[in-house]
């Protein structure tokens, strides 16, 4: 049984088809990369997994249950978690503060204070300083350490490298090949196909709301995710399925 499964799912914002029959599934401690264009319903597929949106049809289970009626703080209690894009931190408390009131999903885990400031070194000397006077490769790895302290089995990553520096880029990414191999199942949205594909292990490239091509990371080459990034062609290795 997959740890996450999303069944011809549909999401709307008034009469705008958001997200048109998607159908993925994520396994337990895996990497799937959810790449395309601006406005291809990455963001709103993720907010609707996370409970952040409301789908309008279609199904979305987690652990074989039927989680599409539940909030989106009953499914962080269940072990899904966002870091939305932007990052959305409490500015005016400090990095600490951030951290701890995540715990308030009440799942035991590895993830404490501690443990996320030994993730996320450039953070430790920050520990006090309040969110707002962060650097952005400070502010992305505080979102991405308050996600882990729900302690997630499903760590959904929205536009993780938006907005950063090269340097700061390079230092989140090294970061999370730290956690790829901690076991938290990972979907991560990124417009940097090269770094999105290495760090996965399956890619799926959106178009339009709906899914265009998905295979193995390795099996697929950049021109093809371009190709169906662009909507230009479709030809994908036969693993590969192009829809």
């Amino acid at each position: 049984m997959s740890l996450l499964e999303v069944e011809r799912l549909e999401a709307r914002y008034g009469l705008l088809l958001a997200v048109r029959g998607v159908s993925l599934s994520l396994e337990p401690g895996e990497t799937v990369a959810l790449v395309g264009a601006n406005g291809a319903g990455k963001t709103t597929l993720l907010r609707c997994i996370a409970g952040a949106h409301r789908h309008s049809g279609g199904r979305i289970l987690f652990k074989g249950r039927d989680v599409g009626a539940l909030s989106a703080h009953a499914r962080a209690a269940l072990g899904v978690a966002l870091v939305p894009e932007g990052r959305r931190l409490f500015s005016r408390l400090t990095v600490e503060e951030n951290l701890l009131l995540a715990r308030s999903a009440g799942r035991r885990g590895p993830w404490t204070v501690e443990a996320v400031m030994q993730a996320f070194p450039n953070l430790k000397a920050r520990r006090r300083a309040l969110a707002g006077s962060l650097s952005g490769g400070e502010q992305q790895a505080t979102a991405i350490g308050r996600a882990l302290m729900t302690n997630p089995e499903a760590l959904l990553l929205d536009e993780v490298s938006l907005g950063l520096s090269p340097l700061a880029v390079e230092r989140v990414y090294a970061e999370l090949e730290i956690l790829t191999r901690s076991g938290v199942a990972i979907v991560l949205v990124e417009q940097d196909l090269k770094r999105a594909m290495a760090i996965s292990q399956r890619t799926i490239c959106m178009l339009e709301g709906a899914i265009a091509l998905e295979g193995a990371s390795g099996a697929l080459t950049r021109e093809h995710v371009t190709q169906a990034y662009f909507g230009l062609g479709r030809s994908a290795p036969a693993e590969a399925r192009v829809r």
